[in-house]
């Protein structure tokens, strides 16, 4: 029996809506945005960073996770200054490298600083896993990525650098899978950060529920362990990244998780918990923690096929009283994220996230 998750161009698993399948798995080609004329140089580190949180997942994925760290310009020469923070995640199929050739880094970077963004650290870490993605989620399956954000991550970067070691001086902000994980972290461990911005964050909604037809079903079961996903398409892949994370099981190797078709049929129970990660169905339950942040952002493409659980978020927040930024902007899925990203998202931060008591 076979499995469709798909509408024409897009992939739509209670959810996960992703890039098209025929480009997902390349270097995306996006707008670089305009050079800005003396642009100070930024320093880029890479750092492995340990994660107790992923220590023992039954995919055996590394909890030495790689992780990209961009510093100011000003970082070696003045010593006794401490700066925000902002961490930013990447989007499913990609890590933390192309991610940051996507938004153009250092470029982008540079000229948010030379434009009059304050300066800030920015940290890069790199979710990618046996299926491709984490789904920034918690899971015996695929390790607690979510834990890893929230608290592994920032222990280790304020153990290494001068940062302000406070929520009002820490930022989130991510793409696509990145974005949801933005949604779900900052709605459950808003005590972490003091800004967030979702960039057309996917998986907020169950917009079209698994169907049988479609994908092979028999070929994703028949898989002898984890590391044979490498042989499979983006769109499968994704299938298993999606059950890894919100439907895994122990008692059901080589995968350790359940898919939400079974001999031809949609399985409720497992549908269940993949609406249980959608962050429509719990953004209700978070509303307090949400009220304290100083500033939400969320955006999405004229053009995406996210936008309408953009705008469903954005109404939700709006019915709610939340402050927050909400636009829609001319544009896809992709195509001028490095353009936002330094004309918007550095900036949002430069202005939110506080520097005092930074020295």
């Amino acid at each position: 029996m076979a499995l469709r998750l798909s509408q024409p161009r897009w992939l739509i698993a209670a959810g996960l809506a992703l890039l098209p399948l025929h480009a997902a798995p390349a270097q995306m080609a996006t707008q670089a945005p305009a050079v800005v004329p003396g642009a100070k140089p930024v320093t880029i580190e890479r750092i492995k960073v340990h994660s107790p949180a992923i220590e023992g997942n039954l995919e055996g994925n590394s909890p030495d996770r790689d992780v990209i760290v961009v510093l100011p310009p000003d970082y070696a020469r003045d010593k006794a200054r401490r700066y925000p923070v902002v961490y930013a995640l990447h989007g499913y199929s990609i890590g933390a490298d192309q991610w940051t050739k996507e938004i153009h880094v250092p470029s982008s970077i540079e000229g948010a600083f030379a434009r009059g963004v304050p300066p800030m650290i920015l940290v890069f870490p790199d979710s990618r896993t046996m299926h491709n993605g984490s789904m920034y989620s918690s899971s015996q399956t695929v390790g607690d990525f979510e834990r890893f954000v929230s608290h592994d991550l920032i222990a280790a970067i304020d153990a290494r650098y001068r940062t302000i070691a406070r929520r009002e001086a820490r930022g989130l902000v991510g793409h696509s899978m990145g974005g949801y994980g933005t949604s779900r972290i900052g709605m459950k461990h808003a005590d972490m950060y003091g800004a967030i911005y979702m960039m057309s964050p996917c998986c907020l909604s169950p917009r079209m529920m698994a169907r049988p037809e479609g994908t092979d079903e028999k070929l994703l079961t028949g898989l002898a362990s984890p590391k044979e996903s490498e042989k499979l398409n983006w769109g499968q892949r994704a299938m298993l990244a999606a059950s890894a994370a919100w439907s895994p099981d122990p008692k059901n190797p080589p995968l350790y998780l359940d898919l939400p078709v079974k001999d031809g049929k949609v399985r409720d129970d497992v549908m269940a918990k993949w609406l249980a990660n959608t962050p429509l169905a719990f953004v209700d339950q978070y509303i307090t923690p949400l009220r304290s942040y100083r500033a939400i952002a969320l955006d999405v493409g004229s053009e995406d096929g996210l936008k309408a659980d953009a705008q469903a978020l954005h109404d939700t927040l709006d019915r709610y009283g939340i402050a927050h930024r909400f636009e829609i902007y001319e544009g896809d899925h992709v195509n001028r994220i490095g353009v936002r990203f330094q004309d918007k998202v550095l900036p949002f931060f430069g202005e939110m996230l506080t520097a005092k008591g930074g020295r």
